[in-house]
C-alpha cells in the first residue's frame, strides 16, 4: 500500500505531470488552485474545477470590453457577435469537426441539447431510437419524443469482441443484445414485433442510435468505431430506413473528444464545465449539416425568425440553423468565456491530459483490488473494466466502486460518502443519473427497482441499502488538476476506514482510541456509584444550552426542551450544520419569570420572550426533516434579532480539547465505565424512568467548537470516533432516551417531576 511517488513516477513518469508542458501539475496546482489545499477533489464526473487564471482572464475580459446583445448592429453587438463565431469555431476545432460539414449550437447544457434533437429530430411511426443501456438520463428522455410519435424505442447492450485491438471496422467484433420493444401507439400491427425484435418496415424512415462516448458510470470508453459500422449499415439493426448516430460526450469529452472528421457522428453534445470548470450553463449541440436540415423547430423567438406578423398566421424563419436552433438571446457573456478556458486546455493538450488522468486512475484502480480483510476477502468491488471479458478494454479516469466488510455485507455508500467528508474528500454516491449502467453493474432485476422505489428508495437519499443489495455506488474521478497526493490521499483513506480490523467491545464495537482527547473538565477521580452529574438545557434548536441542578419534566420529556427553532427564508430548517454561527448564541430560561432570554456576542440588546405568550394567531405548518408540523411563529422583530445575531465561522486546524458539552447531551452520567450505556435498555434516574431509544448518530455538527464568539471547525472528534464508533453506517455516541412519564400499573400522567444533579442512577440491561 505504502508506495512512494517516486515509485509511482517510475511507473507512471512518461505520462503524468505534463512534463513537456510550459507548467507541471504541481506548479499548477500551487499556483491555479491553492484552494484545494487539505482537500482532495475527486468529482470531476460531476464538475471540473476552473483555474485563477482562467478567472483573472474571464473578469479581465468582461471588465475591459464591452459585449452587447448580439441581436443588432451596433458596435458593442458587432463584438459580441465576432466573438460568438470565433468560439463556435474553437468548439468545433476541439471535436476536429469541419466546419464545412458541422454547425455548433450553444444551448444551456449537454441536456438542453439532447432534448432539442429529440424535440426536432422527424420521429414517425417507422423510427426508431435505439440506445445502449449505459446511458445518462437525459439520454434516456428522448424516448419521450419519440414514443409521442409512435416511434419504437429500444435499448441495447454493446459487447465488444475479444479481439478488439485486432479491429478491422468489421461488425463481428461487436455483439448487440437487445432488450424490450418500448411503443405506446395503440395500432401497431403485431407483425412489426417478432420475438423480440423488429421486423423491416418499408418506408423512407429516420432512426438515432444514441451512445456516450464514456459511461459516467463506470468510466467505459465505447468503441467511436461504432460511429461509421452503424451509419454504413455493417451492423444490422433490423431496421431499415436511415441510422443516425448521437455521441453523449458530456463526460468524455474532458479529456477524450471525439474526432469527428474519423468518426462523423450526426450529433454530439457536450458541457463545458465539465471540460474546465467556468462557464456552468452553457453547453453545445455539434450537428452535422444533413442532420441538422432535418431538425424542425416548432417554437419560434426573438432571434429565430427573419419576419413575423402579430396578428396573422405569418412567420419566416431565419436560413442560418444556429438561428433557428438557438431561442432567445444567446448567454453570449458565457460563450465569450470560453476562449480563457480552452487556453488551459491548448497549453496542456488533450492528449497529454488523457494521458494524465488515466495513469492516476489505472494506479488507483490497481490498488484498489489489491485491498484485503484479513480473511483474505476483497474490500472493493469495482464495476466497469472487470466485468468485461475483453483484456485491454479502456477505462476514463472514471472508477466506480462498493466496498465489503469482512463478513462479505457491504457498507452504504452514503457511509463512505460521509466519511470521506472528514477527511477532505470530495466523492460522489448514487446511481449518477444513468439506471441502466446502475442496474447492469449492481445486478438489480427490474423487481427490485421497483421494490426499491416502493420502500422509498429515491434518487440522493440515504437508502443505500436495501434487502442487503446496494442500491447504488461510489464513485471517484480525476481531472487534469488532480496529482498523485490525490490519490494516496484517497488510498490511505480507504486503508484507515475500511481495511484495518481493531480490536471490539464486547458490545459489537471497533475499538481504536487513536488520538482522540475526551476530558472531564469536572473531576478525574474514579467514583463507584453511577449518578447524574450534570443537566443541560437547550431551548433553540442548534443554539447554546444553559445548565442546571434541576429541572422539570413534562410529557415530552426535559420542559422547553428544543422547542424552538429557526427558519431560513427558504423554509429549511436551520441547524449549527447549515449556519455554524447558531452556536454561538447563548439562551437562558427563568422559570419564575416565564421568560426565555437569548443573547449574540454580535448584539447589544438581548432578546427577551415570554413562556405565557400565546401565539395562537400567528400559527403555520412547516416541514421538520420530512414530517409536517402545526407550529406557532413570531414576528419581525424577533426575525430581525436572529438574522442580524447570525457572524462568521472560521476554519481550525489546531487539535481542541473535546468535552462532553461538544455533543450537546441533556443529561452526563458519571460512575459507570466507557461506553456502558450501549448496552442499557432502560434506566431509572430519581423516580423518573427512562427507555433507551439506541444510540445516537452523530454528525459534522459536533465538530464544530465555540472560541471567544468565533465558531472554530475541524474534522474531529467525528473523524476519531468514526475509526471505532461506527455500526451499520452510522457513527453512534451516547443514548437517546424517552421518557416514561406514565408509570406501570397507572392511567394517569405523572406530573411535577424533577430531575437533580447527583440524583443515583439504576440502569437495566434488560
Amino acid at each position: 500500500m505504502e508506495v512512494s511517488k517516486e515509485e509511482f513516477l517510475r511507473q507512471f513518469g512518461g505520462d503524468y505531470g505534463y512534463p513537456g508542458a510550459p507548467k507541471g501539475v504541481d506548479e499548477m496546482r500551487a499556483a491555479e488552485f491553492k484552494r484545494l489545499e487539505g482537500m482532495a477533489y475527486l468529482d470531476h464526473a460531476g464538475a471540473t474545477l476552473y483555474s485563477e487564471a482562467q478567472m483573472a482572464d474571464v473578469l479581465k475580459d468582461l471588465a475591459s470590453n464591452v459585449y452587447g446583445n448580439p441581436h443588432s448592429q451596433s458596435d458593442s453587438s458587432m463584438a459580441a457577435s465576432d466573438l460568438v463565431t470565433a468560439a463556435r469555431h474553437q468548439v468545433l476545432k476541439y471535436f476536429n469537426a469541419s466546419p464545412r460539414e458541422y454547425k455548433c449550437i450553444f444551448t444551456s447544457g449537454a441536456t438542453a441539447a439532447l432534448k432539442l434533437v429529440g424535440e426536432c429530430f422527424p420521429w414517425s411511426r417507422e423510427s426508431c431510437y435505439m440506445y445502449t443501456m449505459e446511458n445518462h438520463n437525459s439520454v434516456l428522455g428522448i424516448r419521450e419524443y419519440a414514443l409521442s410519435k409512435g416511434a419504437t424505442v429500444l435499448a441495447v447492450d454493446v459487447e465488444e469482441g475479444a479481439d478488439l485491438a485486432k479491429d478491422n471496422g468489421s461488425h463481428s467484433l461487436y455483439k448487440i443484445s437487445r432488450r424490450t420493444n418500448q411503443r405506446r401507439s395503440k395500432d401497431v400491427l403485431s407483425h412489426n414485433c417478432q420475438n423480440g425484435s423488429l421486423s423491416d418496415i418499408s418506408g423512407n424512415n429516420w432512426n438515432i442510435f444514441a451512445f456516450p462516448s464514456e459511461c459516467n458510470f463506470s468510466g467505459q470508453k465505447f468503441s467511436l468505431s461504432l460511429v461509421k459500422l452503424i451509419k454504413e449499415g455493417k451492423i444490422p439493426l433490423q431496421q431499415q430506413g436511415k441510422w443516425m448516430v448521437l455521441i453523449d460526450a458530456a463526460k468524455g469529452c474532458a479529456t477524450e473528444p471525439p474526432n469527428l472528421t474519423v468518426y462523423p457522428a450526426d450529433f454530439v453534445v457536450c458541457s463545458f464545465y465539465k471540460i474546465f470548470g467556468y462557464p456552468t450553463g452553457l453547453g453545445a449541440l455539434i450537428v452535422k449539416n444533413e442532420a441538422a436540415n432535418l431538425l424542425n423547430k416548432t417554437y419560434f423567438s426573438g432571434g429565430t425568425v427573419a419576419a413575423s406578423i402579430a396578428d396573422i398566421d405569418f412567420v419566416q424563419k431565419r436560413k442560418n440553423i444556429e438561428q433557428v436552433l438557438e431561442d432567445g438571446t444567446i448567454s453570449f457573456l458565457n460563450i465569450a468565456s470560453l476562449r480563457h478556458g480552452f487556453k488551459i486546455i491548448e497549453m496542456l493538450t488533450t492528449s497529454a491530459i488523457e494521458r494524465h488522468t488515466t495513469s492516476l486512475a489505472t494506479y488507483v484502480r490497481n490498488k484498489m483490488l489489491d485491498l484485503k480483510h484479513s480473511n483474505e476477502i476483497n474490500v472493493c468491488t469495482i464495476y466497469g473494466q472487470q466485468y468485461s471479458k475483453v483484456e485491454g478494454l479502456k477505462m476514463g479516469p472514471t472508477i466506480t466502486f462498493n466496498l465489503k466488510r469482512e463478513d462479505g455485507s457491504w457498507f452504504g455508500y452514503r457511509e463512505v460518502e460521509k466519511l470521506a467528508s472528514l477527511f477532505g474528500i470530495h466523492l460522489r454516491t448514487g446511481c449518477f443519473c444513468n439506471p441502466g449502467a446502475c442496474a447492469k453493474y449492481l445486478g438489480l432485476s427490474h423487481s427490485d427497482l421497483v421494490s426499491n422505489f416502493e420502500a422509498g428508495h429515491v434518487c440522493w437519499d440515504d437508502n443505500d441499502i436495501i434487502n442487503g443489495k446496494p442500491t447504488g455506488a461510489v464513485r471517484i474521478s480525476f481531472g487534469y488538476m488532480s496529482t498523485f497526493e490525490d490519490a494516496e490521499k484517497f488510498l490511505k483513506f480507504l486503508q484507515s476506514s475500511f481495511v484495518s480490523l481493531p480490536v471490539q467491545f464486547n458490545n459489537g464495537y471497533m475499538l481504536n482510541l487513536n488520538s482522540l482527547n475526551l476530558i472531564d473538565n469536572s473531576s478525574q477521580k474514579a467514583v463507584s456509584d453511577i449518578h447524574l452529574k450534570s443537566i443541560t438545557i437547550y431551548p433553540v434548536k442548534s443554539c447554546q444550552g444553559f445548565s442546571v441542578k434541576s429541572w422539570p419534566l413534562t410529557t415530552g420529556g426535559l420542559m422547553y426542551d428544543r422547542e424552538w427553532l429557526l427558519q431560513g427564508s427558504g423554509g429549511e430548517i436551520l441547524t449549527q450544520k447549515k449556519v455554524p454561527e447558531l452556536g454561538s448564541i447563548r439562551t437562558l430560561i427563568d422559570l419564575e419569570l416565564g421568560k426565555l432570554f437569548i443573547e449574540s456576542p454580535t448584539r447589544r440588546d438581548k432578546l427577551q420572550l415570554s413562556l405565557l405568550e400565546s401565539l395562537a394567531d400567528l400559527s403555520e405548518e412547516v416541514d421538520v426533516f420530512g414530517q409536517r408540523y402545526e407550529v406557532q411563529s413570531y414576528d419581525d422583530r424577533v426575525n430581525t434579532w436572529f438574522s442580524e445575531a447570525i457572524g462568521r465561522k472560521g476554519d481550525c486546524k489546531q487539535k481542541l480539547p473535546v468535552d462532553a458539552m461538544r455533543f450537546r447531551p441533556n443529561l452526563v452520567i458519571s460512575g459507570s465505565s466507557p461506553y456502558s450505556e450501549d448496552n442499557w435498555k432502560k434506566l431509572r434516574i430519581g423516580e423518573a424512568c427512562f427507555t433507551s431509544m439506541g444510540g445516537c448518530n452523530r454528525c459534522q455538527m459536533i465538530n464544530l467548537h465555540q472560541d471567544s464568539g468565533q465558531v472554530l471547525k475541524s474534522k474531529e472528534p467525528l473523524a476519531t470516533l468514526a475509526s471505532y464508533r461506527r455500526k451499520k453506517g452510522k457513527i453512534l455516541f451516547g443514548i437517546l432516551l424517552n421518557y416514561e412519564d406514565i408509570m406501570e400499573g397507572e392511567n394517569e400522567t405523572i406530573a411535577g417531576r424533577w430531575l437533580q444533579v447527583g440524583q443515583q442512577v439504576y440502569p437495566s440491561t434488560e
